[in-house]
C-alpha cells in the first residue's frame, strides 16, 4: 500500500488512506512503536453490480426461464453452469436483447446508482465463432476499429492486439474462413476486449477448442475480469471449478449458487451432477 497519500486527521487516531483510487478509513494503534493497521470502513470506489431480476421466459407452455434473480459483482468470472438444453443460452440470448422476454428486468447497479442496460455494454462470444470468410484477420481488426475509432479506450496496434491473443502470425493475412475454429474463437474474444463491455458474455467458448488454445483462452479471461462482470456459461463442472471465482446453477429455470468449498465434498458434488442431469430440456 502506497502510504504517501495519507492525510492525517485530529479526531480519534483517524486516518485517510487513498489507494488505487479508493479511500480508506484507518485506524493506527501504537504498540512498541510497532503500528497495525485495522481498516474500519471503505467509502468511495464501490463496486459496479449486474443485477438480475424476476426475469421469465416462456416459449408457449414451455417455462425456460422462472422468475430469475440474481446480481453479479464486477472483478470476477461466474460460471453459468447447466446442462445441454437448461436455458443457459436463452438466458443470454435475453440479455443480449436477441430475444424478448416475459418478464423481469436488469440493468447496472452502482451504489444506489442504477443504470439501464445499452448495446455496447454488453459482449457476447457465441459458442460457434461467426466471422467474415471474405475478410482476413488483419482487415477484419482494422475495419473493427475504425467504426468503433470513437469508443475504443487506449487503443492499441493491431500487431499488439494479435499478440496479446497469440494469433500466429503466419495466420494474420490469411481469410478468416481458413482459421481454425480456436483461433476464430480468439478473433471473437479479442473484439470484445477492444471494445471493453461492462458485461461480457460467454457461451461455450472452450467448446471444442484443443488443450493448448483452451488454456490460453482461460487465461485472457483471467487477464479481462477487471472493471467488469464475465459470465462464463457450460456444462462441464470441472471447466467452472477451474476458471470461475463463483458458480451459479440453472437448473428448472431458476439461479443458485454453489459453494465451490463444497465441491470437494463427494456427497455435495454428487448432488451437483444429479441436479444437471434432472434439469428440463429446452
Amino acid at each position: 500500500m502506497d502510504l504517501a497519500h495519507i492525510i492525517t486527521s485530529i479526531l480519534f487516531d483517524i486516518q485517510m488512506v487513498k489507494y488505487q483510487g479508493t479511500w480508506f478509513y484507518i485506524q493506527t494503534m501504537r504498540i512498541e512503536r510497532v503500528y497495525s493497521i485495522i481498516i474500519i470502513s471503505v467509502f468511495g470506489g464501490r463496486k459496479m453490480e449486474f443485477v438480475i431480476s424476476h426475469l421469465a421466459k416462456s416459449y408457449g407452455r414451455h417455462e425456460v426461464l422462472k422468475d430469475v434473480c440474481y446480481t453479479f459483482e464486477e472483478g470476477k468470472i461466474y460460471g453459468l453452469l447447466g446442462r445441454n438444453g437448461a436455458g443457459k443460452t436463452t438466458l443470454f440470448n435475453c440479455l443480449n436483447s436477441d430475444t424478448d422476454y416475459n418478464a423481469g428486468s436488469f440493468y447496472f447497479k452502482e451504489g444506489e446508482k442504477i443504470e439501464q442496460v445499452a448495446a455496447n455494454d454488453i459482449g457476447y462470444v457465441l459458442s460457434t465463432p461467426t466471422v467474415p470468410d471474405f475478410l482476413t484477420g488483419r482487415e477484419f481488426l482494422r475495419f473493427f476499429m475504425d467504426i468503433h475509432s470513437n469508443e475504443i479506450k487506449n487503443p492499441k496496434s493491431i500487431e499488439e492486439y494479435m499478440d496479446y491473443v497469440r494469433i500466429p502470425e503466419d495466420t494474420r493475412d490469411r481469410l478468416l474462413k481458413d482459421y481454425s475454429h480456436g483461433t476464430k474463437n480468439k478473433m471473437q474474444m479479442l473484439l470484445n476486449i477492444i471494445a471493453g463491455p461492462r458485461l461480457m458474455l460467454l457461451d461455450e467458448p472452450l467448446t471444442s477448442l484443443d488443450v493448448v488454445v483452451a488454456e490460453e483462452m482461460k487465461e485472457i479471461l483471467r487477464s479481462q475480469k477487471e472493471g467488469r462482470v464475465v459470465i462464463f456459461s457450460t456444462h462441464i463442472l470441472d471447466i467452472a471449478v477451474d476458471l470461475c471465482d463463483e458458480i451459479v446453477l440453472l437448473n428448472h429455470g431458476q439461479l443458485e449458487l454453489v459453494d465451490k468449498e463444497n465441491l470437494g465434498n463427494d456427497a455435495f458434488k454428487n448432488k451437483i451432477i444429479e441436479a444437471l442431469r434432472d434439469a428440463d430440456e429446452t
